[in-house]
């Protein structure tokens, strides 16, 4: 109740302030050469230390909102400004026309306390906007989920992570807060700023329309579950560009639970992960369609691309072009087996179906993996309509993991023991390989090198036009070395 009585209090004073255009105002207005108002305020100016050790949460969300009231008086945008700190802080609620500026060498910190968030699990986040327009972050600083506080033992293979379950506050076992959310936004924009260290999944997009996050870098501990870097839920219209993405679970992760999701584009990124570079699922109610992924450098990663379709949703339109990729065996506690490409639609369980997916192209793809490519479609979700073109592939070991596994993971048929091939293939009904290069070391991969392994009765529709596979022996030309098995119809 004083809370609530300071905050009505604070908006009187910001109002009046505002009209009177105080010099001595918490508030800074400022113009461009076009005479537009830029509004910022300081979350010092309302209280907050930037001592780190210190819960600033009260002056901060003051700040956020006198510059939501200044945003609406003036019309414009207004930034909150956090100077060089560290800010420790419970749940923030960013409003329309508000923006985070979040200064070089500052920090926000997210509490490691249930208590620091809201009742209902699906409202854990260190910044959250619902239903808010015309919104972001940016600055240069950082958000720092503190993760390693949720760590309830490090473990080279999978930390095993504290789980608030225990609580009675959710059920499972990815009971922890995520970084950062946009809920029911529109006209999202994130740039120039740092996300890391989360306890969960990091920066969260759900049902929002015109989002663009460029030029940021996310970063979570390599040995922690479940701290994707970007989870796409249900919204349209997002760019991604320039950003950088070094995790231990899926990178870049579009999703449907509620809705279709429609025309998204990621460019020009950097990725590393124990788990899939870029993940179209698992969760996947309903259709994906016009994705387009180009320029994207995948390293080290145990996954490159992948669509995990087990609940019913169809996928269509969706290209992947100009990647340079890089998978490996990691200990198989992680989904994927090293495979540079994986397409699958299987039913999660006995009350999920199958969905179709279609119209998929590969262009200007080179890949350098442990694994080959495994597209699997099933009884009632057939693959249709598949191209590679210009795609470039060298098959090596240089880990100490074991292969033979085939991933259906999560669920389907779990890990199955499988030989390995060059394209592992079944259910698919239309499939165009042009230009494919496919280059085996004959370093420890000697006993499957099989380029193509396929049944007749799974697999129909098949062209092969300019398909080599052959030996790289070391020190030897490639050119001379090569063994053309050309295949055209």
């Amino acid at each position: 109740m004083v809370f609530k009585i300071y905050i009505q209090l604070l908006l009187q004073i910001v109002l009046t302030t505002l009209q009177s255009h105080s010099a001595t105002s918490r508030l800074s207005i400022l113009r461009s050469d076009h005479q537009n108002l830029r509004l910022s305020f300081s979350v010092v100016d309302f209280g907050a230390t930037g001592s780190g050790n210190h819960y600033d949460t009260i002056p901060i969300q003051s700040a956020i909102d006198a510059c939501a009231a200044a945003s609406t008086l003036h019309g414009s945008r207004c930034h909150v400004t956090f100077p060089p700190g560290k800010y420790l802080t419970a749940t923030l609620h960013l409003k329309s026309r508000v923006f985070l500026n979040i200064q070089k060498n500052a920090t926000i910190l997210g509490g490691s306390r249930l208590e620091d968030y809201p009742e209902k699990q699906e409202k854990w986040y260190v910044v959250v906007a619902e239903n808010a327009v015309d919104v972001g972050i940016t600055g240069g600083g950082e958000i720092n989920g503190q993760g390693w506080k949720f760590v309830e033992r490090f473990d080279e293979r999978k930390n095993v992570m504290v789980s608030w379950n225990k609580t009675g506050a959710c059920l499972g076992d990815e009971c922890r807060p995520r970084l950062v959310g946009f809920i029911g936004c529109r006209n999202v924009e994130i740039w120039d700023v740092k996300l890391h260290e989360p306890a969960y999944w990091c920066l969260h997009i759900v049902r929002c329309e015109n989002t663009s996050i460029h030029d940021i870098s996310i970063y979570g501990d390599f040995n922690t579950p479940n701290n994707d870097g970007m989870d796409i839920d249900d919204s349209n219209n997002t760019l991604i560009t320039r950003c950088k993405i070094d995790t231990g679970d899926d990178a870049i992760c579009p999703k449907t639970y509620t809705s279709p999701l429609y025309n998204l584009t990621a460019t020009n990124c950097w990725i590393r992960t124990k788990s899939s570079a870029i993940k179209l699922g698992s969760a996947s109610w309903y259709s994906f369609k016009g994705l387009v992924f180009d320029n994207i450098t995948i390293v080290e990663s145990h996954r490159g691309l992948g669509l995990q379709i087990r609940d019913g949703g169809n996928v269509s339109d969706i290209i992947f072009s100009n990647m340079n990729i890089s998978t490996r065996y990691y200990d198989p506690l992680w989904w994927g087996r090293a495979e540079p490409i994986y397409v699958t639609t299987c039913p999660r369980d006995d009350s999920s179906k199958a969905g179709f997916i279609s119209n998929l192209q590969f262009v200007n793809i080179t890949a350098t993996s442990e694994n080959g490519i495994f597209l699997s479609g099933s009884k009632v979700g057939v693959l249709s309509n598949l191209k590679f073109v210009n795609v470039n592939l060298t098959y090596t070991r240089w880990t100490n993991y074991a292969d033979g596994l085939i991933d259906y993971r999560p669920g389907c048929q779990g890990l199955v023991n499988h030989s390995t091939a060059g394209f592992m293939m079944e259910h698919i009904d239309g499939l165009d390989i042009e230009n494919v290069k496919m280059i085996w070391s004959e370093e420890r991969t000697g006993q499957w090198n099989n380029p193509l392994e396929f049944r007749p009765s799974t697999v129909n529709n098949i062209s092969l036009l300019n398909f080599y596979s052959g030996l790289y022996k070391r020190g030897l030309r490639l050119d001379r070395d090569l063994k053309d098995v050309q295949l055209a119809e």
